[in-house]
């Protein structure tokens, strides 16, 4: 398995789709838009991390 980070951002995603699903199946459209804020806050997370990720790479020997 390739362990990199777009292989992980993929996960994510499908990971928020089923927390989407589940939430939309069993809890109704409402509480959907209840987890929307969260899901911001996630992504916003995501980008700061990524923009780090490409700003201050790791060192050589992490990379091994």
């Amino acid at each position: 398995m390739r362990r990199n980070y777009w292989t992980y951002s993929a996960g994510l995603l499908v990971a928020w789709a089923l927390v989407f699903l589940l939430v939309g199946l069993l809890r109704g459209g409402h509480e959907v838009q209840v987890v929307l804020p969260v899901f911001g806050g996630f992504c916003i997370g995501w980008v700061s991390t990524t923009i780090a990720r490409y700003v201050y790479p790791p060192p050589k020997q992490w990379l091994s």
